[in-house]
């Protein structure tokens, strides 16, 4: 069982979970907003409202251990968003669907520039930092995972859900992008449409 430091409040303690979690939610909104090599701890503290010691307090291992926390952080919001949609409906092509149409929803009120978490800073990483690259690749499994588990529920054989939700995320993800570029949900909602056509042909 944990036990408190001698000398440290409970209050002093919600404060310092407190920092960290800010610190982890400005470097996730930065990484998605400007990628690794555009965002330095500096950044990070000035948008958290924290000091730079405080950040290598959390954060010993530097940029790199922060940007993990911050991946994992950004995944599970993500697959929120993603459970979210799918849980939206039952029939798996409208749920599909409305994943779409929230992922487009988000996108526009964050003035387009709030994307997928992880893929500036994964393909900006790749082959250079080992760590990142393992937690990007969880991100990205892990939200294909939460589709397939949609559509087993649906009664799709694991094969095909495996296969149907890897093609799904690989299109919303690309929809985002474009999205992203053309500044329109338009691309979003217009893969939402066709991705529903596709799951109904699988049925």
């Amino acid at each position: 069982m944990q036990t408190k430091p001698q000398g440290v409040s409970a209050r002093d303690t919600d404060a310092a979970v407190g920092t960290r979690e800010r610190v982890v939610r400005a470097a996730s909104r930065l990484l998605q907003q400007q990628g690794y090599e555009g965002t330095g701890i500096k950044l990070i503290a000035r948008e958290a409202g924290a000091t730079l010691g405080s950040v290598y307090h959390f954060f010993p291992g530097g940029k790199e251990e922060l940007a993990v926390a911050a991946i994992h952080h950004g995944d599970q919001e993500f697959a929120d968003t993603l459970r979210a949609g799918l849980d939206s409906a039952d029939d798996p092509a409208v749920a599909v669907e409305n994943c779409a149409r929230r992922l487009a929803s988000a996108l526009r009120e964050s003035e387009w520039t709030d994307g997928c978490p992880v893929t500036s800073t994964a393909l900006e990483t790749l082959g250079r930092a080992p760590r990142i690259q393992e937690a990007c690749h969880a991100a990205l499994r892990n939200w294909q995972e939460v589709l397939a588990a949609k559509f087993r529920e649906c009664g799709f054989a694991d094969e095909d859900a495996e296969e149907l939700a890897c093609t799904v995320l690989g299109a919303l993800e690309g929809a985002e992008v474009t999205s992203q570029v053309f500044r329109s949900e338009q691309p979003l909602l217009t893969a939402g449409r066709h991705l529903a056509r596709l799951v109904r042909s699988w049925s």
